[in-house]
């Protein structure tokens, strides 16, 4: 147990940490090993209550043939359900210490385990209706993800409030500010369960220094200022730190050893990037031999099953919310229309899959007489913006024609957003990767608080997404989504 298991679980973003043999302090394992019983137990009681609380739902509804179904009856069942429920969570790799794609990978397993659980305990309900309804486990299967998901963020805060009083933690040195730090910075905030506190941020590039890294949520909210390096021993006792994770995996051989033992002399130990990277065109496979990692690369596979549910998803959802949502598209054209001279829908030619070029729709934010093609204002008073059009980019709502080209096929309601063609023609091989999927109405970008910035400036938000996209993701992503728009942020 202890750091090892737990940082070479912390892969974020497509990239590992290689750990030596580490020890870890009494206090963090003990911590650790709570932690883990916590959350799970935590875990079991969520899903019992959901089903206690989809049996009493049935109950009060009265639906169905209104068996009578007594505690002493569906209780054990429910027991035993939400043991099958947590093996299975396991078995997905839920209890793993590291959180990573803004925790959207953690709703996504509770999604994908839901149906699995589902669609092995429904059959039973043919054979033994006589002790649970088919109601009951259908209600069960909409309160479980809901109960669940919102268990495990109470069990999130509970730990980090528990860290932030110094309990269980072990500070963390992270050396290195570019890309790759910053991900590794972000992964050790955004796990807790980790135990791995980052308290600085180092690098030797005179011009990274003073700049802040920030970790990737709704919001920025915890950062660190970049110190500038060299890493000394002295600086590490300064800081009580116990691991530095070099977070440059082209750092020459001669000063990692330097900083090797700058590290040992200060009694800390050292974790590190290896010197690997691959697009999201591949994928990859690491395997532990003899302290030697080696990787395995190869094409990923077309997924066509996934593709031909999520167009047929997306047809159907885009559908059903133009007919739900048509009456306040006439509200907001009437707005628009009196606040400012102009039409109340605005179109625009954006790059799609493969590089196809289509007609983007969108509500009329700006004036008339602004540019039709630019890059998007920063700042909310930009004097560009009507006043309309400002509350409308508030709530996102002046996106909502582009259902119409979700229904044209031209996008999907996850995915990258799609770029202007004056953008996509500066790309680079790097950037050209985000046409190959669909583009979307929102996706992992939209949930981060690096939305203030450019699009093609954070690139890894895309890669992921299309390095680990499936349709139970796309689902996470919708539902994070929705959290994110009633957060108002």
């Amino acid at each position: 147990m202890g750091s090892v298991k737990l940082m070479e679980s912390a892969v974020s973003f497509g990239e590992s940490f290689a750990i030596p043999s580490v020890g870890t302090l009494k206090g963090h394992e003990k911590f650790e090993i709570i932690a883990a019983f916590t959350e799970r137990a935590a875990d079991l009681v969520g899903v019992l209550a959901a089903t206690m609380l989809a049996r009493s739902t049935y109950e009060f509804l009265r639906v169905g043939r209104h068996l009578h179904y007594p505690v002493t009856t569906v209780l054990p069942l429910a027991v035993g359900f939400a043991l099958l429920f947590v093996l299975m969570l396991n078995y997905e790799g839920a209890y793993k210490p590291a959180n990573s794609l803004l925790r959207i990978r953690e709703t996504e397993r509770i999604l994908r385990v839901t149906v699995h659980a589902f669609a092995v305990v429904f059959p039973l309900t043919f054979f033994f209706s006589e002790l649970f309804s088919r109601w009951v486990v259908g209600l069960a299967f909409v309160f479980i993800p809901l109960l669940v998901i919102a268990e495990k963020q109470c069990v999130f805060v509970i730990i980090r409030n528990l860290h932030s009083r110094g309990f269980g933690l072990r500070n963390v040195l992270v050396y290195g500010a570019g890309l790759t730090g910053r991900r590794v910075f972000a992964t050790l905030v955004r796990s807790p369960k980790l135990g791995l506190n980052p308290v600085a941020v180092i690098d030797d590039d005179e011009k990274l220094a003073g700049s802040t890294i920030c970790e990737y949520d709704y919001k920025h909210g915890r950062s660190a200022t970049v110190i500038a390096g060299p890493l000394t021993s002295e600086l590490i006792r300064e800081r009580g730190v116990g691991l530095v994770v070099v977070g440059i995996p082209s750092l020459p051989q001669q000063r990692l050893q330097d900083i090797v033992a700058e590290a040992f002399a200060a009694g800390a130990n050292v974790a590190f990037v290896p010197q690997l990277s691959y697009s999201s065109e591949t994928s990859a496979d690491y395997v532990d031999i003899d302290g030697v990692l080696i990787a395995s690369m190869g094409m990923p596979e077309r997924k066509w099953l996934y593709e031909s549910v999520k167009r047929f998803f997306d047809f159907g959802a885009a559908l059903a919310l133009l007919v739900f949502t048509c009456p306040l598209w006439a509200v907001l054209a009437a707005l628009i229309r009196l606040d400012s001279k102009g039409p109340a829908f605005f179109h625009q030619e954006r790059v799609g899959l493969n590089g196809k070029r289509f007609n983007l729709y969108k509500f009329r934010t700006m004036r008339v007489d602004a540019p039709k093609y630019g890059l998007h204002p920063k700042e909310t008073d930009d004097p560009r913006i009507t006043g309309v059009g400002r509350w409308l980019r508030r709530t996102s709502l002046d996106e909502l024609p582009q259902l119409i080209n979700i229904l044209k096929g031209e996008m999907s309601l996850v995915g990258p957003r799609p770029e202007m063609p004056f953008i996509v023609e500066g790309y680079n091989a790097c950037h050209r990767q985000r046409l190959q999927v669909i583009p979307g109405l929102t996706g992992l970008w939209q949930l981060s608080a690096d939305r203030s910035l450019l699009i093609h400036e954070n690139i890894q938000y895309d890669l992921d997404y299309i390095r680990n996209r499936n349709f139970f993701m796309d689902l996470a992503i919708l539902l994070h989504t929705a959290v994110f728009a009633m957060k108002g942020v």
